[in-house]
């Protein structure tokens, strides 16, 4: 959603957004200066290191030179290898120059030093050395003073390039002054203003945003103390305005809230009510169901009739008491680790001994364990089992699928190829007393839930794989279900 014109959001992001602009200009303004810097200092260092190629060359031609001498004042070719070894470095050193040099005049001074060092090696091995090894004195002279002039024209090429590549260096050395000083001004300058820009954000905030904040708090203050009718102006046309309806709409919806916990501590206590009223009712239940049953035996005709329907309502009436004892005592007893695939499976044996499931396909898929209380856990799954085998029918599919969930906990679905449950019925479905059979007392789902509460968890409802209703029974971890049941 974009934010409106005239926003808090919308104020923000120009704001923020020009200071960040602004920010970003010079860091974008140094990085570029950053970058000459680097580029002049890598230019420096290279001519630094010509200047030292170019000096080194100058020394290896004199070494190449000093080796030369040598065979003269030896006879001999003994030196022909350092001979050899100083011609190499000297070539090498020449190409290294040759792919440095800037200009014609530069490229020209190293093309006469390859070419001379071309012509004092072949003087050196046709000339200098035969005539040495020969004992020509003559021509041992006259090659000399050759090389000699080779070697001096080398060194005097090379001393060139040195003085023309520390010619450079000196300017790249002004270059990069200049590049410092020009990026230390500018700094200063986005750095003052991007300064005073952010003083201005910061009064333009404090004016357009902490006086509706202020509101807010001081509302937040009054609801603090109880106050639930507090009300906020909702002047403000941007986002803090919709902030002050959603904080009055929180607190007419905690007056309400606050209203549906009185109603409902009105409802438990009608409950306790009810179960204090039920075991009462439960003892002559029992005596009632006895004599019904010793009357039966002696009873014939429209009598033991009238007799099975006064058992019947009697056993109803029993299960009523049954289901309100056990809405009011959802949490009772020890809570342990549970298989719950064993746990379901026995449910269905139990069920199938019965004959609660007649073919009623039921299947038990996936396993998990959950913490709670074995004897509540078994009677949750059963009624759900039991309703669901119900709602198939005959030939019918129910399907029970159990899987852990992300945080730790475990859920227990059972689908049935049932019709489903009718939209209108959602809301109703854990309501004591509502039921869409003909038969049973309302109480099971009902029932249900509350273990799943007292447990910390829960059973939602929805329309499930197989076509019909699915009830998911929701388990949370091993720590929060024991703080449900502390």
């Amino acid at each position: 959603m974009l934010p409106t014109a005239g926003s808090t959001t919308r104020k923000l992001l120009l704001a923020f957004g020009a200071l960040v602009a602004l920010f970003t200009a010079a860091s974008g303004f140094a990085l570029a200066r950053l970058a000459d810097i680097h580029d002049a200092s890598h230019e420096l260092r290279e001519a630094g290191g010509r200047v030292r190629e170019a000096l080194e060359l100058a020394t290896a031609v004199r070494d190449q030179y000093a080796h030369l001498a040598h065979t003269i004042i030896l006879g001999n070719a003994s030196h022909v290898h350092f001979h050899e070894e100083s011609r190499a470095r000297v070539e090498t050193l020449t190409r290294r120059l040759r792919e440095q040099a800037q200009d014609a005049e530069e490229r020209a001074w190293v093309a006469d030093i390859q070419e001379n060092g071309d012509a004092l090696d072949r003087l050196y091995r046709e000339t200098l050395l035969p005539a040495v090894l020969a004992k020509d004195h003559a021509a041992v002279t006259a090659a000399h003073g050759r090389a000699l002039e080779r070697v001096s024209l080398i060194q005097a090429r090379a001393e060139a390039l040195a003085r023309r590549f520390d010619t450079s260096i000196g300017s790249f050395e002004e270059h990069v002054a200049a590049v410092e000083h020009t990026s230390f001004r500018w700094a200063l300058l986005f750095l003052g203003g991007a300064t005073l820009f952010a003083v201005g954000v910061g009064i333009y905030i404090g004016n357009s945003v902490a006086r509706p904040v202020a509101r807010l708090s001081d509302g937040a203050a009054r609801l603090a103390q109880g106050d639930l009718h507090t009300r906020i102006p909702e002047d403000d046309p941007g986002e803090l305005g919709r902030l002050a309806a959603q904080f009055n709409r929180m607190t007419e919806a905690l007056r309400t809230h606050q209203t549906q916990l009185v109603q409902h501590e009105k409802l438990a206590s009608v409950g306790r009510l009810a179960a204090g009223v039920a075991h009462e009712i439960n003892n002559p239940l029992g005596v009632i169901l006895g004599y019904v049953r010793i009357l039966q035996r002696k009873a014939e005709g429209a009598l033991a009739e009238d007799l099975k329907v006064v058992e019947e309502e009697a056993v109803r009436c029993q299960q009523i008491v049954e289901g309100l004892l056990d809405l009011s005592r959802p949490g009772q007893g020890p809570v342990e680790q549970i298989p719950l695939r064993e746990t379901c499976e026995d449910v269905v044996a139990r069920l199938r001994e019965a004959e609660r499931l007649g073919l009623v396909d039921v299947r038990v898929e996936g396993s998990a364990s959950a913490w709670a209380q074995p004897a509540r856990l078994r009677q949750v799954l059963l009624n759900l089992v039991k309703n669901a085998a119900e709602a198939a029918g005959t030939h019918g599919t129910v399907e029970v699928r159990i899987a852990p969930a992300n945080d730790g906990g475990a859920s227990v679905s059972v689908s049935d190829s049932g019709p489903g449950v009718k939209p209108e019925d959602h809301r109703r479905l854990f309501e004591p007393f509502f039921t869409t059979k003909s038969t049973g007392t309302g109480l099971g789902l009902a029932v249900s839930q509350a273990i799943a509460e007292a447990h910390g968890g829960r059973i939602e409802a929805d329309t499930g794989p197989l076509g019909g209703a699915r009830f998911t029974l929701r388990l949370p971890p091993a720590s929060a279900e024991r703080e449900a049941m502390a």
